[in-house]
């Protein structure tokens, strides 16, 4: 295959008709769907499957059905033509202002605890600059930065960042969430080791939080007693507060979610308790000017 002549058939218009041809079932209500004639719709899938030189759909009494070649294609086309569509509207918010873009990742303890007031300042200076905030569990927030799709990323500091370029960003300190009538509610501080003959409520499975938990009971000689998985903070507090166990949270978020629904928070006396945040980037030389303002702005030692 030709990689000039690959090139010449994937325009826009036949890799919509393919996905169409997929959707519909049907070459006919394709061409109709994207407003090409039956006979130019015919031909553009014959000239793409000649181009690539394999059939890409298997035509039967149901309809047409993708082959494995097909199966592939669709996935980049779907790719291709959500990239441009976010291209047209990211190019008509310059049109409208918008000076540049950055494109981060971040997990949920960053998110809760410190981003809302960074990223507002940082908007405050450089009004015309767009941040695109998604949240990821550590490793998920490096394994998106290897893969180009964001500029920037905070993660734990026990992640491996796999050759990333890191800074310090904040620390935070886990503690032990609990009932108000719960035997260790009026306790200053505990080991973690004595909490563990307790049902836990824990973050998903991926979380930082989560594995340094499970690694710290194994540590001790324990199984950590998992009742139940939840996605985010606030359903910790929740689910605390129902006693369905005792859970283990950043303190700055168990005081916006826990202090609020009368739970009590308990200093972990262990060294894992006290965690570390990273800024990370690829190579701070291939930053885009807007991404290295924002860098810049996040990173050092400000707790």
């Amino acid at each position: 295959m030709q990689l000039n002549n690959l090139i010449r058939r994937l325009d826009l218009v036949t890799l919509q008709l393919f996905v169409a041809i997929h959707e519909e079932g049907s070459l006919t209500r394709a061409a109709t769907r994207e407003a090409i004639a039956l006979s130019a719709a015919s031909k553009r899938l014959n000239e793409l499957e000649g181009a690539l030189g394999t059939p890409l759909f298997a035509r039967q009494a149901r309809g047409m059905q993708l082959t494995p070649a097909g199966e592939t294609l669709l996935h980049h086309a779907r790719r291709m033509l959500f990239n441009l569509e976010k291209i047209g509207l990211e190019l008509g918010e310059h049109l409208q202002g918008v000076r540049g873009y950055v494109r981060m990742l971040a997990n949920l303890s960053a998110i809760i605890q410190f981003l809302p007031e960074d990223l507002a300042e940082f908007s405050a200076r450089h009004e015309r600059i767009k941040v695109e905030l998604e949240e990821r569990p550590s490793n998920g927030v490096v394994q998106g930065l290897l893969d180009g799709v964001a500029d920037l990323g905070i993660c734990s500091s026990d992640c491996d960042t796999r050759g990333l370029h890191t800074v310090r960003y904040r620390r935070d300190q886990l503690v032990l969430v609990v009932r108000a009538g719960h035997p260790l509610a009026e306790a200053h501080q505990v080991a973690f080791s004595d909490t563990l003959d307790n049902d836990f409520v824990g973050l998903h499975a991926a979380s930082s939080i989560n594995m340094r938990s499970v690694e710290a009971a194994r540590r001790a000689g324990k199984v950590l007693r998992l009742r139940i998985h939840v996605p985010s903070f606030d359903a910790v507090c929740r689910m605390v507060q129902a006693d369905m166990g005792v859970g283990i949270l950043p303190r700055k978020a168990f005081e916006l979610f826990g202090a609020a629904l009368g739970l009590r928070a308990v200093a972990l006396g262990d060294d894992w308790a006290e965690r570390e945040l990273l800024l990370v980037a690829r190579e701070l030389e291939a930053l885009s000017p807007v991404s290295r303002l924002l860098f810049e702005q996040l990173r050092g030692d400000r707790d």
